[in-house]
């Protein structure tokens, strides 16, 4: 199985720029890349108008067993529990393995394309 991709995109209820947002995240860095299992961590801003999540969290685990370690950690249990449950107006999760690996694919035969 391939790696898994955990994103999780969200709002704080902090004020943009504020003290307590800055916290929030060096926080939220801190425990969570402290955990076994985690790798590639990183937090992004959102830039774009379509949405009102305005950053994301996204971690890779080796599988789905180091995902789940990662969910049932205490550390991050803990975490969710008294800094994400107050802290977080809404959010959006999710989680992916790749699918197709590109650089296996067949050449397209665009002369053959839509033969039957």
């Amino acid at each position: 199985m391939p790696r898994l991709q955990h994103t999780v995109t969200f709002r704080l209820n902090h004020p943009t720029g504020s003290a307590a947002e800055t916290a929030f995240l060096r926080d939220a860095h801190t425990a969570l890349t402290s955990i076994p299992g985690v790798e590639d961590f990183r937090i992004h801003a959102q830039v774009g108008s379509k949405s009102d999540l305005t950053f994301q969290f996204s971690m890779f685990f080796a599988d789905e067993g180091a995902y789940t370690a990662y969910d049932t950690h205490p550390t991050h249990v803990a975490f969710v529990a008294e800094r994400w449950v107050p802290e977080v107006a809404e959010f959006q999760e999710f989680d992916y393995v790749a699918m197709v690996d590109m650089t296996n694919l067949p050449e397209s035969n665009p002369q053959g394309a839509g033969r039957r």
